[in-house]
């Protein structure tokens, strides 16, 4: 098994920090990228971190991930119809956390709670701001030093 911890992001988190800072928070992509190496370098895992707008391009990135010591994943729209990240990510052989910045069950509109990816997550963390994302690796590396 690989020492790699993967952070993928999806579509408009490249914007993080500007899109709607009263339901995201002011901090960047970059800000949570330096989280996420604070608590995986330390840990001995090294860090893979990605962001894209491009299904075929997060598909990419969980085929290469299948394999890591685990995946945390802010897949944002992608997970309200993207049947081909879902498939992606049901082939993925190590645990997956599902990450999001926001309390999806309390948002405004209904349809931003109905994740269809959650069927292939070990599990989520959702509402806790980016603080979520930390808390992830330091899931994924705890399961990835438990023995056998």
């Amino acid at each position: 098994m690989s020492r790699a911890i993967y952070v993928l992001n999806g579509p408009n988190l490249n914007l993080l920090g500007e899109r709607q800072p009263e339901i995201y928070g002011s901090q960047t992509l970059a800000d949570v990228e330096t989280l996420c190496r604070s608590v995986a370098e330390p840990l001995g895992f090294e860090l893979r971190f990605h962001q894209t707008n491009a299904e075929h391009v997060m598909i990419d990135l969980l085929q290469e991930a299948r394999r890591s010591a685990g995946i945390a994943i802010n897949p944002a729209a992608f997970c309200y119809n993207s049947v081909p990240v879902l498939d992606a990510m049901k082939m993925c052989v190590c645990p997956i956390v599902e990450v999001h910045i926001s309390n999806i069950h309390r948002r405004e509109a209904e349809w931003r709670s109905h994740t269809i990816l959650t069927v292939a997550a070990t599990g989520m963390i959702s509402g806790l701001g980016v603080a979520g994302y930390g808390l992830a690796v330091q899931f994924l590396a705890g399961l990835a030093q438990k023995p056998g």
